[in-house]
């Protein structure tokens, strides 16, 4: 009783400093309140170009002929390119060339639809938006794709042509489309895996900024528990999410491949070591937290790795750059572990370092080094990909089956608005709503605020190149810059997209019509852009909401078992009883969910009310619990020596307890069976950390993991 109270007082004490962190605006801050920022290394100037050179030749060619009928064209080349979702060309191809059939469809029997009178075109265009909604079942390119095409649904209706007229602009717009898709899969090829190894890239970037952040921490010869908390949460978050990233690129582009092609297992076995150096770096951290005379030593093996990572990161996109000087450095950090004493933890864990980062220069691995993860290539038939989806989210606890009909129902006033108004940018405000609106509150939230301030900015841009540009050679030749920038910041920050293309979409207007006001198109667009980002935050909080604590709760549960099973893995590893592949599984999957507990609570902060706040303090003790959890796990498994000092039936009657423990605390149970007994030591110190621990999770844990009453934390 005494110890579960320490652990209550403890956790307590914890919590300002995490709350400060978790509300500090600062940009660096792991949990921001508002996550807006800008990726300076996903700027693509390639796909910039190309991009523009797909519209502007068009908006050229329609103005060199007079033909502004022709902008439907460019319209569809720009949607096309803005659907591109990158990777190999197989996966690409059915993504482009689907867009421009459906949007041409689209296009012409809206207006078809629109002719056919107002009760007509409102619910051809509701069934339409909501299939636009729904598509996102199918991942990150039926979000993309279903996006863009509410777009030409909205627009379409915007005015009733006859059917020679439709079928034409639809034609035109097609056709624009395949000019796009030509220009990007055929005339302006990028190589297939190129993104898949700058995803490698990334995480080795990810690697070593973590090495340079453990560096500080170093220097500053901190001891307080908030600043290593503060590296875990920021770092590990940021460089697992990289490795997933990596390898859900690597299996898509090694489906698309074939499983033998050479660039393939290059780019699978340096993910492989990245990750297994990840492993090791937590082991560190963990380590040099509570051990303070190896720091000096280890900072200057910590200088010695970040540059070999940076060179390794580069490697895997470039091949031209020479390994040499990579297999010299490995060397002499190999030299400098000598520093260490021998047996010490931390020499073993820059053995293993060592190890991996020869394996990813060399891409020569042992017989016993198999990369998990690794895609067979099998891929299930595509009627089975296409009916599965919607059968698993064609009931009400799918949350994207009500994002749908949430979007239908806010969208459906506005729509009626828009095909009654006689303001030509009325449509601006049913695009806003159904772009605008997320699934989740505190993402609706967030691209409300970038989108309503990139069209600001956006149309301040337009509004002075309409002044300065009058004539429709000039816009054109406007077209080409405005476009190159808005595309090759597209991945880096939507923000800054939205103040790139809103210029883009009014000046192709103003091609065709040079009689408007620039500052009545600014007026109008933001108008009615705030109007529809405020009914887009409106229809998240009244309609159907599902509020984020309630996953939070989830999140909790899931992130306590996945770290019990990564315990119990670990030490049946230890007694002889599981391989080290299923060690390393268990670790992913605990990483993943603490990343995952992270990102619930951040967008919980971002929803109205206080109902919660008493579950995501408690969360947060338990996250930053787990992460400490998680690094003595992974000491444990890089310390050669630990098997020997206690007996085999020790091992087993603490891994019963840990995972026991663990299982109870993810059911919201927070009585704990007492710890066995341990004989004293430095070495059963790991164990008794362990069990620290568990039992400050415990002492929060019926707040964390409590099921929901009223409020903001109400189940779905």
């Amino acid at each position: 009783m005494t110890r579960k109270t320490g652990a209550a007082s403890a956790a307590m004490r914890m919590l300002p400093g995490f709350i400060d962190r978790l509300l500090r605006p600062a940009p660096s801050a792991d949990l921001s309140r508002l996550p807006i920022g800008f990726d300076l290394r996903a700027v693509s100037v390639a796909e910039g170009l190309r991009a523009a050179l797909s519209v502007a030749a068009i908006a050229g060619l329609s103005g060199w002929m007079n033909r502004p009928e022709f902008l439907s064209a460019a319209l569809g080349a720009l949607l096309t390119c803005m659907c591109d979702v990158g990777g190999p060309i197989r996966r690409r191809v059915p993504v482009l060339l689907g867009f421009a059939a459906v949007g041409s469809v689209t296009l012409a029997a809206g207006t078809l639809a629109r002719g056919a009178g107002l009760g007509v075109a409102l619910t051809a265009g509701l069934i339409a938006l909501f299939c636009t909604a729904f598509a996102r079942v199918y991942g990150q390119a039926g979000m993309q794709m279903g996006g863009l095409l509410s777009t030409v649904v909205v627009l379409s209706l915007d005015r009733a042509h006859p059917l020679g007229t439709a079928v034409g602009m639809g034609l035109l717009f097609g056709a624009g489309g395949l000019w796009a898709s030509l220009l990007t899969l055929a005339i302006w090829r990028v190589h297939p895996f190129l993104p898949a190894r700058r995803r490698v890239a990334s995480a080795y970037r990810a690697l070593a900024d973590l090495v340079a952040d453990l560096r500080t921490l170093i220097a500053q010869d901190l001891t307080d528990e908030a600043a290593w908390e503060r590296h875990a949460r920021s770092h590990r978050r940021g460089v697992r999410e990289a490795i997933e990233a990596a390898r859900a690129e690597m299996l898509e582009a090694t489906r698309a491949m074939g499983p033998a092609n050479n660039r393939a297992a290059q780019s699978l076995i340096r993910l492989e070591g990245a990750d297994q150096i990840f492993g090791a770096l937590i082991a560190l951290s963990d380590l040099l937290e509570q051990h303070v005379a190896p720091r000096a030593t280890c900072d200057r093996l910590l200088r010695r790795l970040r540059p070999l990572l940076i060179v390794l990161g580069a490697t895997v996109v470039d091949d031209a750059l020479k390994l040499g000087p990579v297999g010299r450095s490995i060397a002499l950090l190999e030299d400098d572990m000598a520093l260490l004493p021998e047996g010490a933890p931390e020499r073993a864990v820059f053995g293993t370092i060592a190890e991996r980062l020869h394996i990813a220069a060399t891409l020569a691995a042992p017989d016993n080094y198999l990369p998990g993860g690794s895609p067979d290539g099998r891929r299930q038939p595509l009627s089975r990909r296409a009916l599965l989806p919607l059968k698993a989210n064609f009931v009400w606890q799918s949350l994207a089956l009500r994002h749908a009909l949430r979007a239908v129902a806010v969208a459906a006033p506005a729509l009626a608005y828009t095909l009654t108004s006689f303001n030509p940018y009325a449509h601006w405000l049913t695009i806003t709503i159904v772009a605008t609106m997320q699934p989740y509150y505190a993402t609706t939230f967030t691209r409300a605020v970038e989108r309503i301030g990139g069209t600001v900015l956006g149309g301040l841009v337009a509004a002075l190149v309409g002044l300065v540009c009058r004539t429709p050679l000039a816009m054109t030749l406007a077209l080409f810059p405005l476009c190159m920038a808005a595309m090759a910041v597209r991945t880096a920050s939507f923000g800054l997209f939205m103040a790139g293309l809103t210029p883009l979409l009014v000046l192709l207007v103003e091609v065709g019509d040079t009689t408007q006001n620039e500052w009545m198109v600014l007026g109008m667009r933001a108008a009615f852009t705030l109007a529809g980002g405020l009914l887009a935050l409106g229809g998240c909080y009244l309609l159907w909401p599902s509020w984020e604590p309630s996953r939070v709760r989830r999140e909790v549960a899931a992130g306590i078992a996945a770290h019990g099973a990564y315990a119990e893995a670990e030490l049946s590893f230890l007694l002889n009883e599981t391989d080290a592949a299923a060690v390393d599984g268990a670790r992913r999957a605990a990483g993943l969910a603490s990343n995952n507990i992270e990102a619930s609570v951040s967008r919980a902060l971002l929803e109205p009310g206080q109902a919660a706040r008493d579950r995501l303090e408690a969360a947060l003790v338990i996250d930053a619990a787990l992460r400490r959890f998680a690094g003595r796990i992974s000491a444990m498994q890089l310390d050669p020596t630990l098997c020997e000092t206690l007996p085999p039936a020790t091992w087993r009657a603490w891994r019963d307890w840990i995972g026991g423990s663990m299982r109870g605390l993810a059911q919201g149970q927070p009585r704990l069976a007492p710890r066995p007994p341990l004989q004293a030591g430095p070495k059963a110190e790991a164990l008794q950390r362990i069990a620290r621990q568990i039992e400050l999770m415990a002492a929060v844990v019926d707040r964390a993991v409590a099921p929901d009453t009223v409020g903001n934390g109400a189940a779905a």
